[in-house]
């Protein structure tokens, strides 16, 4: 019993790494963590079209995964799905800039942390892995799943309707939105957002607001944004 008992004892800082919850993290050391932590690992990601990377990093207290993309594509004609487009792009930068603009807005609850540092000798985005993922909305649709709180769900939704409608959002599709077991919706891979259009992409997407947001939005300065 002694014995076992002292190596618990032993054991218990190691535990305690894997253990940090997200929520004791402040967003600087989140930050930190993203921008300095050594990497331990890494494999592919199992959605995703851009060559998206799993990588596990570590401090030394701290252990935890970070989705890291490479892409930075640029083109003055792409063919979609949806028809042409122009002055098409798809860059690893257009995620940090969708957090950045995020959190101007108060949505860092609702979009990972994103920041550009090197990966095999090319800048990338590291962008916090979201923790205790259930499902995507494929999966919700595929499933039938209703969220046990309707009204925090259709609040979410409709953040994430005008927040894509703000950045020209050309790639919000089922498998980017994530819920995590608190039924969080998590907006991830904004890569082909940010698009040179003077029009809304969808008008009718705009129909009702968040009044949270709505004052955020009438808040925010230019000078905020170019910055």
């Amino acid at each position: 019993m002694i014995r076992r008992f002292a190596v618990i004892l032993l054991l218990l800082p190691a535990l305690y790494s894997q253990a940090v919850p997200e929520t004791a993290l402040t967003p600087s050391q989140i930050e930190e963590f993203l921008l300095k932590a050594k990497e331990k690992g890494r494999k592919g990601a199992k959605k995703g079209i851009t060559g998206t990377s799993r990588v596990t990093l570590s401090d030394g207290t701290l252990t935890h995964d970070a989705s890291v993309q490479t892409i930075d594509e640029k083109k003055a004609k792409f063919e979609t799905q949806m028809g042409t487009e122009f002055n098409f792009q798809d860059s690893f930068q257009l995620n940090i800039a969708a957090y950045r603009l995020g959190k101007l807005l108060g949505l860092e609850s609702m979009i990972p942390m994103s920041v550009q540092r090197s990966f095999d000798g090319k800048p990338a985005s590291y962008t916090w892995w979201i923790d205790n993922v259930q499902m995507d909305e494929v999966d919700r649709l595929k499933k039938k799943i209703e969220a046990p709180d309707k009204d925090k769900w259709s609040r979410q939704y409709l953040i994430m309707k005008v927040f894509d409608q703000l950045i020209y959002n050309m790639d919000r599709n089922a498998t980017n939105m994530l819920y995590d077991k608190d039924w969080k919706l998590w907006m991830i891979d904004h890569g082909r957002a940010f698009r040179l259009h003077a029009a809304l992409q969808n008008k009718k997407a705009l129909e009702k607001c968040d009044t949270q947001l709505l004052a955020r939005l009438k808040a925010l300065k230019e000078s905020d944004v170019k910055e």
